[in-house]
């Protein structure tokens, strides 16, 4: 057999393996329950992560400049399946990701999450909020099988929808089934001074680098989880519908921001997914966001005042 012979060979058996292992189906599983927290040192290093993911404004507040909690986005403290649980997401660090342009550790993948979804900034990679965190998703992921994608990974994968997403459709769902939690302006909800249901958009919600302002995660997560307790009620289109709505407001600016909207859109959201440097209704979105940072943003001000 020629030289190139076997390399054609080798190339096909590739892509069979490949095509068979994307065939495959996804390992389930199950992660132990609260109530399995082991009561010893490892046990309430595993509750001090859980108490940061649940409470995370109260409990990580110099990172944080909304009032989001981790759980806002992965439900049931992390568990649930199609909200990007934390026993999915441990066991494919380190991973290579495409937002940033190289391999990221565990700790690096946190660190984003409080700079985009939350708004705020980043703690040291040694930072005992990410150690703690850590430890809590380690337990979480307890006797799964590391270095594959598990059934329930990340959000839900809809296909395209039969129409173009459209503002008045979602705004139409969202009144029926979003507002009553959320508010009619995606303020969100608190009870007293705790809040109960996340902002949506506005200065107090997750800002333009969150991987939730992207249309396909939003529209993904709501079919799976949403309305709360009634999950799965929406069709794909609804869903898609209303992701557009809620993506097509203001939210805190992309701290990646540069030089303008246009030059940061080219550069970090230049894909169908995203709506920051697009006019809607009138409004070029993007161009009138709240500083990036949040409560941090106006308390450093105030200091320097």
């Amino acid at each position: 057999m020629t030289p190139i012979s076997l390399r054609l060979l080798s190339a096909a058996c590739l892509f069979a393996s490949a095509a068979a292992f994307a065939a495959e189906p996804r390992p389930s599983f199950t992660p132990p329950s609260a109530a399995s927290i082991p009561d010893n040192d490892f046990g309430k290093a595993v509750r001090e992560g859980e108490q940061i993911f649940l409470h995370t404004p109260q409990k990580a507040a110099k990172f944080v400049g909304n009032n989001l909690n981790c759980v806002s986005c992965h439900l049931d403290a992390g568990r649930r399946p199609d909200s990007a649980p934390m026993w999915a997401a441990y066991v494919l660090y380190p991973a290579y990701r495409a937002k940033n342009g190289h391999v990221n550790t565990l700790a690096e993948r946190l660190q984003g999450c409080f700079r985009f979804s939350m708004n705020g900034k980043a703690p040291a990679a040694d930072d005992p909020t990410l150690t703690a965190l850590q430890t809590y998703m380690f337990w979480l992921a307890s006797k799964a099988p590391t270095g594959v994608v598990l059934e329930g990974q990340g959000y839900r994968k809809l296909p395209a929808p039969a129409k173009k997403a459209d503002y008045l459709r979602g705004s139409e769902v969202y009144a029926q089934y979003c507002a009553v939690c959320h508010g009619a302006e995606g303020q969100g909800q608190k009870n007293g001074k705790h809040w109960v249901f996340p902002a949506l958009w506005g200065a107090d919600s997750f800002n333009w680098g969150a991987g939730m302002h992207q249309i396909g995660n939003a529209a993904g997560f709501i079919k799976a989880n949403m309305p709360l307790g009634q999950a799965g009620m929406l069709s794909d289109q609804e869903a898609w519908d209303v992701a557009y709505f809620m993506n097509a407001h203001e939210r805190p600016q992309d701290p990646r921001y540069t030089e303008s909207v246009a030059a940061t859109r080219a550069k970090y959201h230049d894909s169908d997914d995203s709506l920051y440097g697009i006019e809607v209704n009138g409004h070029l979105l993007g161009s009138d966001s709240p500083p990036a940072g949040g409560k941090l943003t106006q308390a450093a001000a105030k200091a320097g005042g």
